[in-house]
């Protein structure tokens, strides 16, 4: 049964079928294969799936960054970060990658990035006179940095799987993590920019600016100090917290005139049907990952990795690699939900701290979105830029060493995720 679940997901994954629809289809085929099971059991655990109420976090996310960008609240992040960053060697890319900085505290999806702040940025650049590929590989990479800063889709979806860590501190845990990729990326666009002469020639702003644009991009600017600061000082959870962000992306959008009774309904639909999208994701995936449990996928998995002489590095470099490699193949939601109850005991037989393995897993499937076959943000990228995927993965691979470099730091330094956490009373 177990090599039913996986032969026919993988068929149905390469002639192209959507991936909820390759875990609904696998798990149905098991269930009528095996006859063991009632098949009322399949629209139970898909429901059961969804039955959370940290899960409710994920439509207020999404909609909280919908309003944003509705509200034009972001274009005063993109003003605010030129005039901070643009005068410096590569300076659009900077700003490119500051503004994914920014809008991470904001959205918490690499999706939602790529196709809002990345995409407006990767126009600007070349505008400013970089190239096409460049530009384009570097809003993709950029956009990866969104579920990594709190708040992060991906991470309410690992801490409703696995019990060991809470969302909160996940959240806290994503900081020193999100911010390297930002530096790493920064600092890989200077060298790229200083290499071929871009973005050179412009002059730095003045206080004055600096100052006139940071007071109209702090309203955004504050959206991840309310969500994190309500959390941490106990006045909300991480799902309350979501519908806060939402309350406050409506008054300030309102109070300064950039949304309108006659925008919500748009923008509740297509918020909707992304949060429709994941939720299915997540309920096919629910089912999917039950009958690897009945199967003892785990715990075989576990034997045969535990049996190896291995220590605490070298396991969780191995469980990276898997990580990576199954990152791609299968997209992020799925992979968290599917891989988290296979791996993470493992890592924890093997004396690895559980928060610092949820960020190494979150951090290695956040850089999947990025590669091919199945790179979602690689796509969205190619849609808006209107760039042919294959140059995109080929302008991207220096990118990806980067990222991969910053998840080795990740895996090798585990104070880069445990500090923050550690702060506020985390003892692993």
């Amino acid at each position: 049964m177990t090599a039913l679940l996986f032969c026919v997901f993988a068929a149905s994954l390469m002639i192209g079928v959507p991936i909820a629809f390759v875990m609904g289809i696998a798990s149905l085929a098991v269930l009528l294969a095996d006859g063991g099971f009632p098949l009322v059991v399949l629209p139970q655990r898909m429901f059961n799936g969804l039955d959370s109420f940290p899960l409710m976090a994920v439509p207020f996310f999404i909609l909280a960054a919908d309003l944003m960008t509705a509200g034009r609240i972001t274009a005063s992040l993109l003003r605010f970060s030129q005039t901070l960053v643009g005068h410096i060697r590569g300076g659009m890319g900077h700003v490119n990658v500051l503004i994914s900085v920014f809008f991470a505290g904001i959205s918490g999806s690499a999706l939602a990035d790529a196709a809002g702040p990345s995409a407006i940025a990767m126009r600007m650049m070349v505008r400013a006179g970089y190239p096409l590929p460049y530009a384009a590989a570097l809003s993709a990479a950029t956009a990866t940095i969104g579920p990594i800063i709190p708040p992060s889709i991906i991470m309410v979806i690992y801490g409703i799987t696995e019990p060991r860590v809470s969302i909160s501190q996940m959240f806290m845990a994503g900081v020193l993590p999100g911010l390297a990729m930002g530096l790493a990326l920064a600092a890989a666009n200077f060298a790229i920019s200083r290499r071929h002469g871009y973005g050179g020639g412009v002059a730095q702003a003045s206080l004055r600016d600096v100052a006139a644009t940071a007071v109209k991009a702090a309203p955004a600017i504050l959206v991840p100090a309310i969500i994190l600061g309500g959390i941490l000082g106990g006045i909300f959870t991480p799902t309350e917290a979501a519908a806060v962000a939402v309350f406050y992306a409506m008054l300030i959008g309102f109070l300064q005139g950039t949304l309108s009774l006659t925008l919500l309904p748009q923008i509740f639909l297509r918020s909707a049907l992304l949060s429709s999208a994941v939720l299915l994701i997540v309920s096919t995936a629910s089912i999917f990952a039950w009958l690897l449990t009945v199967f003892q996928v785990p715990q075989s998995f576990a034997a045969a990795i535990t049996a190896l002489p291995l220590g605490e590095i070298s396991t969780l470099l191995l469980l990276a690699l898997l990580i990576l490699i199954c990152g791609l193949f299968i997209d992020t939601i799925p992979a968290v939900i599917v891989l988290t109850p296979i791996l993470a005991p493992i890592a924890f037989s093997a004396g690895i701290d559980p928060l610092h393995f949820a960020m190494v897993l979150i951090l290695n499937l956040t850089i999947g979105m990025v590669t091919p076959p199945v790179g979602p943000v690689l796509f969205v990228i190619c849609t808006v830029g209107k760039i042919r995927i294959e140059v995109l993965t080929r302008a991207i691979l220096p990118l990806l060493a980067v990222q991969i470099a910053v998840l080795l730091a990740i895996i090798l330094l585990p104070d880069l995720s445990l500090t923050i956490p550690r702060l506020f009373g985390y003892r692993g």
